[in-house]
């Protein structure tokens, strides 16, 4: 799939008026680890290629270029949920792929918040949280974020949470405390 097939189908109203930014990745036998899944450090780069689809190619398609004059990662988050396989596609000669929807969870002037939930199949198999600066790659500091780059997050604001989220088998659940456990026992953002 190209970057403009996964980049048309990447918006979807959720629940509470927000949007979900939704990214298609594919899978690489590369990203597969000796335990034949995909490796937990791996995973960061799905994100990462989903981030880099919403905040540079997506934000750019809509007018706003300035991202990718610089933002940095402040902080990451990961919960590993499952194991993630590497299945041949249908029809087989088809990359894998899998699924991670992202929105905005938190929007101050200088920093702001990214939540993602990836899905092999239908099954939830990882969440994470992103903190990320607006950052002056020449001046080499932080930076203020632009009233177009704030405009451009809020549409994909969902704070607190993205209303539904969905267990491990995929059965909707409510919007979890920070403290609710999931069925395998790691505790849910």
């Amino acid at each position: 799939m190209t970057d403009r097939q996964r980049l048309q189908q990447a918006d979807r109203q959720a629940a509470g008026g927000g949007r979900r930014f939704v990214y298609q990745c594919a899978l690489r036998w590369s990203d597969l680890d000796a335990f034949h899944h995909v490796n937990n450090a791996r995973v960061l780069t799905l994100y990462e290629e989903a981030r880099i689809a919403l905040l540079f190619l997506h934000a750019e398609r809509s007018g706003v270029s300035s991202f990718s004059q610089g933002v940095v990662i402040a902080r990451h988050e990961v919960d590993y949920l499952r194991p993630i396989g590497y299945v041949p596609g249908d029809p087989p000669d088809r990359a894998p792929s899998v699924r991670i929807e992202m929105w905005v969870e938190e929007l101050r002037s200088s920093r702001f918040t990214i939540a993602y939930e990836l899905y092999d199949g239908d099954a939830l198999a990882g969440r994470a949280r992103s903190v990320l600066v607006p950052y002056d790659l020449v001046g080499k500091r932080s930076r203020r974020m632009t009233e177009a780059e704030r405009a451009f997050l809020e549409a994909y604001l969902l704070p607190g949470g993205a209303g539904e989220t969905a267990d491990l088998a995929g059965q909707p659940r409510g919007n979890p405390s920070p403290t609710d456990a999931d069925a395998a026992g790691a505790a849910r953002p």
